[in-house]
């Protein structure tokens, strides 16, 4: 059978590991830890330097359950989870927002002006968004200032179908969905730890509401049943996960002690979600990461790979089409939001 998805969104949320969310997914591979409070106060070291720092203690052990994220494990329950998912880079979050729009990063932290031992951006990198304009194809990237990367490649710096994350309900109501939309959370709702405003207001509960409400925007509007939804994590923010990252390649420029050769593809394990009326019920154990959802994208859109080296033959990363089933009938109903 054909594919009938014609609209892909990926919600970009922010620094949880697969264990500080899904730890205790039935099932799932996973692993039981103290219980985490909301709001996490601080927000823990996770750069390249914390995160070779964690491979003696692994990070903050701690975690939210079904109590915590009821509608995560709902739609996990009702749709795909997958547990075997990677961020592409061991750091934090630039260098894996990046790898979510252009399958490759040249930087292995945040840039700053302080990190003289990696480019400044903007850089120069072949992209997702230029490859479906290139095509015909539309794309957006719904993001309130400071909230996404785009503005950080040659090219997509201040381009007019980068807008509000506002605007995203709107659109999906009425039917005018892009190809591909990029979906970032406005400040305060995108999980991020640190109560860095003082309010010791929760912000997983909210975050995750945030990204339940967007669902059901896209849910109850008219291309509902042609869409597929992804929604991750872009990092591991410090988090305790008991699985290894495999190792794909090093990094090979300067940086703090241990950086020169040190691992830089992959990073730690971070939840994904896959949301849409053909994805299938249950755990996907295959092997992806981010740049898997931009080979979904190129596989989905008949679109040519370029020279990245996530990209080429033989990586080990797949591109999540094992996470739907196209023959079974789509289930359209609108995705609950109570877990069993």
């Amino acid at each position: 059978m054909a594919n009938p998805i014609e609209h892909v969104v990926i919600i970009v949320k922010e620094n949880h590991t697969f264990d500080n969310y899904f730890g205790t997914f039935p099932g799932a591979t996973g692993a039981a830890l103290p219980q985490a409070p909301d709001p996490q106060v601080a927000d823990p070291l996770h750069d390249h330097a914390a995160w070779l720092a964690a491979q003696a203690h692994g990070g903050l052990r701690l975690q939210y359950g079904k109590h915590d994220i009821p509608a995560y494990w709902a739609l996990a329950q009702h749709y795909t989870l997958c547990d075997t998912y990677f961020t592409d880079v061991a750091s934090q979050s630039e260098p894996n927002h990046l790898h979510l729009i252009a399958a490759d990063s040249p930087i292995i932290d945040n840039a700053t002006m302080a990190r003289r031992y990696q480019p400044m951006p903007p850089f120069h990198l072949p992209n997702l968004p230029a490859t479906l304009e290139v095509a015909g194809r539309a794309w957006r990237n719904y993001a309130d200032p400071r909230s996404s990367y785009f503005d950080h490649i040659v090219g997509l710096v201040n381009h007019p179908w980068s807008v509000p994350s506002a605007n995203f309900d709107a659109d999906a109501q009425a039917g005018k969905l892009p190809d591909v939309s990029w979906l970032y959370a406005p400040d305060g709702l995108s999980e991020h730890p640190g109560d860095f405003h003082h309010t010791g207001k929760p912000q997983v509960g909210p975050g995750m509401q945030w990204t339940v409400d967007r669902v059901h925007a896209a849910a109850t509007g008219p291309l509902w049943a042609r869409t597929a939804i992804f929604i991750t994590w872009d990092d591991w923010g410090g988090w305790f996960d008991h699985v290894a990252p495999p190792l794909a390649s090093r990094w090979l420029g300067g940086g703090h002690a241990g950086y020169q050769n040190s691992q830089f593809r992959y990073g730690p394990r971070v939840p994904c979600l896959v949301v849409s009326p053909y994805a299938r019920q249950g755990l996907d154990h295959a092997f992806n990461s981010h740049v898997s959802i931009v080979k979904f994208c190129l596989r989905l859109f008949s679109l040519k790979a370029w020279n990245a080296p996530a990209l080429q033959p033989g990586d080990k990363s797949g591109d999540l089409w094992e996470a739907f089933d196209f023959t079974a009938p789509p289930r359209l109903g609108l995705p609950t939001t109570v877990p069993t």
